[in-house]
């Protein structure tokens, strides 16, 4: 029986957006010191195409109910890989930075791996709950799950996005575990991962050289370790309660993309201590809330769909903080609800909407 959604979690994501949004009008100052930046086009587009946008995703994925996902499930994944597939064709991908992640549609740029994380979530939750029983078997379960993501991560690695297939990973993996696996099973995939991570970081130069940085992070200080070594300052000069809102210093020259991937430690300048631990809080909050609506879940479908879209929003958010901290290596992956980026802010909405879908049906 369809009840209301879970009021907790739509309140963590409330505040989630609206103090993510006011750190990213901060950030965004930055911008005036840097050649060719429009500080409104950029601030009206997060707005625009994230917050408003997402919300309205928010609200209509919360009222489609979570069965539809499971039919359609096979057919998502494949809309997913193709979108994804099209960034490489000539014309249509955008390249930057090296990078060919976009698509140009129009006079607008989508980044289709968000859409393709969300899909692999989709598809491997429906086909783990069908395999539950069949899971001790390798064809039914170890082996499928390995060509499946070894086939996505071959995509995204050619782009290259290391931190979205990281992510992806540990969704995928999440997901296995939670539906059952043999520890064996997981065993093996912890090896099998651990060897494609070696063989990545020896063939891939810039991954290389993240490794590199985050085991020595003073080596390179003036180049591979700036963007750490600058976030690491804006971190320590916040102290406990920051130099208060838009009075950071990092952002406007020192600190790289202060409105991407650094924007944590623009947040920890500002906000010190106190604004830093409260927004890991706040994500911490909607991983427990997140896992604690799965465990109540109607079916092992939509237990698995809320693990998954949990993980991935959660998983990238601390992979991101992680890294600015210098506990984990540079990723580049955005902050969740906080960075710049209409693509990955709508579809951050669109999970958070399928799982208060769920929480409608959730056992009490």
């Amino acid at each position: 029986m369809s009840r209301g959604v879970d009021k907790w979690f739509l309140g963590i994501v409330v505040v989630l957006a609206g103090a993510g949004f006011l750190v990213f009008i901060s950030a965004s100052l930055g911008l005036l010191a840097r050649d060719g930046a429009r500080l409104s086009a950029v601030v009206f587009n997060q707005f625009f195409f994230g917050l408003s946008l997402g919300t309205i995703a928010l609200f209509v994925f919360s009222k489609i109910n979570y069965r539809a996902w499971r039919k359609y499930s096979l057919l998502i994944f494949a809309a997913s890989l193709f979108l994804t597939l099209l960034v490489f064709v000539p014309g249509i991908g955008l390249s930057l930075k090296g990078a060919v992640r976009w698509l140009h549609v129009g006079p607008f740029t989508l980044q289709p791996a968000e859409f393709l994380k969300l899909g692999l979530v989709v598809y491997l939750a429906a086909w783990l709950a069908a395999m539950r029983d069949k899971m001790h078997m390798l064809r039914y379960g170890l082996v499928p799950l390995i060509i499946v993501l070894g086939f996505v991560g071959a995509i995204l690695l050619s782009q290259p996005d290391t931190g979205t297939f990281a992510v992806a990973l540990v969704a995928g993996i999440a997901l296995f575990i939670a539906n059952g696996a043999r520890w064996k099973d997981v065993g093996i995939f912890f090896s099998l991962a651990a060897a494609g991570v070696f063989a990545v970081v020896y063939t891939r130069p810039y991954a290389y050289e993240r490794i590199a940085t985050f085991l020595n992070p003073s080596g390179d200080v003036q180049g591979a370790g700036w963007q750490l070594k600058q976030a690491l300052i804006a971190l320590g000069s916040g102290e406990v309660v920051g130099r208060g809102f838009g009075h950071g210093i990092q952002k406007f020259s020192y600190l790289p993309e202060p409105i991407n991937d650094s924007i944590f430690a623009v947040a920890g300048e500002e906000f010190g201590f106190v604004g830093a631990a409260a927004i890991v809080a706040l994500f911490a909050a909607f991983a427990l809330r997140g896992l604690s609506i799965a465990r109540r879940a109607p079916d092992a479908f939509s237990r698995l769909l809320v693990t998954g879209i949990v993980i991935l929003i959660t998983g990238q958010a601390f992979l991101n903080m992680g890294s600015m901290l210098g506990i984990l290596p540079l990723t580049g992956v955005p902050l969740p609800f906080v960075s710049h980026g209409g693509t990955a802010m709508l579809f951050t909405f669109i999970g958070a909407g399928i799982v208060l879908n769920i929480s409608r049906y959730a056992r009490t």
